[in-house]
Formats: structure tokens, C-alpha cells, sequence
């Protein structure tokens, strides 16, 4: 994708990101609140990175992967962690994080609307050799600083997430 397109493309979405309508559909083709644990978003202690910042969606390997809410595909590829992945930015200014794939089925500069396949679920980076899964994040660049807990571990990078859960069961969040 030219850089002109891509660089007019994220403008649109940054200047439309608070009145795009978030209405998420779950990321995992066939699933349901069943197929992911509500208590795992933010749970202690979770591997290397302390605290588990998403959810882990269970599913048989190769299930089509969903857009759960429409934007742009700002990054795909490989890491360490969450092996084969996609970056979406949503509604909101949110970034969705779709990890552990088996393979990809969209490209960096992709507007997607909700719904739409971007890979299949798998066992890339960190998931070798548990059930296959989707580990789907969501972070948000500014703070929510009603979720502030002092107590609570590592309080202060909980303010840049969001609960993927909560928001696919259109549940409030709370402190």
C-alpha cells in the first residue's frame, strides 16, 4: 500500500475513532463466552509477563480468526510470545491484538469491517504445546484512570487495557 494511502488511511481512523460504533463481535469463528475464562483477563501470576493481559479464546486449531470490531490492520507478523499475529486499530483508538495464529489471512494497510477473517487459530510463539487458542488483547493509548487500584498488580499498565470479555459480553468496566 502506497505510504499517501496508508498515511490517509490512519488519519480517517484517528479522526473518526471516538464516533465509529463499537459493537464487537466474539474473534473466533463458532465461539462463545464458554470458550474463554472471564477471570484470566488480568490474572497473576501468568509466564514471563507477570500478569495475563488478554483472554485466551480455546478452539480447534486452523478455526477461522474474526475481526471483533471493523479498523485498519496496522501490523502482522512474528514474535516471540504470541508467535504469528495480527494489530488491528478499532473504534476508540484501540489497538486489538490477535496472537498464537497458525496462519495470516490479511496484510498491513487492510480496512476491515467486523466479522472479517484475519487468520486461524493456532499454537504460535509462547502457546507451543497447549490447546490450540486465540489470545486476543486489547490496549488502549490513553490512561483510564477510573480503573486505578493501587493494589492490584502492575495498577498503573492496567490503566492501557481494556477487558476483551467484558467488552464481547457488552458488560461495564469496573475498578
Amino acid at each position: 500500500m502506497p505510504l499517501r494511502l496508508l498515511t490517509t488511511a490512519l488519519l480517517l481512523t484517528a479522526a473518526a475513532g471516538f464516533l465509529l460504533p463499537e459493537t464487537p463481535v466474539i474473534p473466533v469463528q463458532h465461539a462463545s463466552p464458554a470458550d474463554w475464562n472471564p477471570r484470566s483477563f488480568w490474572y497473576y501470576p501468568w509466564g514471563r509477563s507477570g500478569t495475563h493481559k488478554g483472554i485466551d479464546i480455546f478452539a480447534p486449531e486452523g478455526r477461522q480468526v474474526l475481526t471483533a470490531t471493523q479498523g485498519l490492520v496496522i501490523s502482522t507478523g512474528t514474535d516471540p510470545r504470541g508467535g504469528d499475529y495480527v494489530l488491528i486499530l478499532g473504534p476508540k483508538w484501540r489497538f486489538h491484538y490477535y496472537a498464537h495464529l497458525s496462519r495470516i489471512d490479511t496484510t498491513r494497510g487492510q480496512w476491515l469491517q467486523a466479522g472479517h477473517p484475519i487468520g486461524a487459530v493456532g499454537t504460535s510463539g509462547n502457546a507451543q504445546g497447549k490447546p490450540p487458542h486465540l489470545h486476543y488483547a486489547i490496549r488502549t493509548p490513553y490512561p483510564q484512570l477510573w480503573l486505578y487500584q493501587p493494589e492490584q498488580r502492575q495498577a498503573w499498565q492496567r490503566l492501557f487495557f481494556v477487558d476483551p470479555g467484558r467488552l464481547l459480553t457488552r458488560q461495564p468496566e469496573s475498578t
